[in-house]
């Protein structure tokens, strides 16, 4: 995956504060990142550049995603191109409702661990083990995390059918309506 910074112009923003009362409202229980949540089966697999059928933008604001739902065909290879226009930290997951609460316990504890701040990835600290062989470590094919005016792509290669939802699993986020539906025509 690369990220790649650029400047975004004329984002409107919400408080820090309105982001913490949201964030600190929300209580999750501590959970353990361990990168599990890409390779579910049912919701697809990374697809391969040569296989894309489409390219398709999606632009996070703070907590909205544009567009709100996608329509995808069945076994469809798509290239997203994620830009966080937002002025905090956010996430575009693909998964089920099931993935992003379970994935939501793990972003927490990111937060807890000031790996996350409402605006700042500390990407270093990803990589410290947590005691227990893992890391913190945002690396799943299905999901991008960018900090403000930064920029990615995830292509992803569809399953015949599923339930799916595209998600930000930042504490608070996902509760504050950050998620847009996955249509399969």
């Amino acid at each position: 995956m690369k990220i790649k910074r650029t400047f975004l112009s004329g984002v409107a923003g919400v408080t820090l504060a309105a982001v913490l009362a949201v964030t600190s409202a929300v209580a999750f229980a501590a959970g353990s990142h361990d990168g599990g949540h890409g390779g579910k089966s049912g919701i697809g697999v990374p697809g391969n550049a040569a296989d894309v059928t489409r390219t398709i933008e999606i632009k996070m604001g703070d907590n909205f995603y544009e567009p709100e739902e996608i329509s995808i065909k069945k076994g469809e290879t798509v290239q997203f191109k994620i830009i966080n226009a937002g002025e905090f930290v956010h996430e575009f997951n693909i998964g089920t409702a099931a993935m992003h609460a379970a994935h939501q316990e793990e972003m927490m504890m990111m937060m807890e661990h000031g790996v996350l701040e409402a605006d700042k990835i500390n990407r270093d600290m990803m990589k410290m083990d947590m005691g227990n062989g893992k890391t913190m470590e945002h690396s799943d094919p299905n999901s991008v995390l960018l900090e403000p005016n930064e920029t990615a792509e995830v292509i992803w290669k569809f399953a015949d059918d599923a339930e799916l939802e595209f998600a930000c699993n930042v504490p608070g986020h996902y509760a504050s309506g950050m998620m847009g539906e996955v249509h399969f025509e």
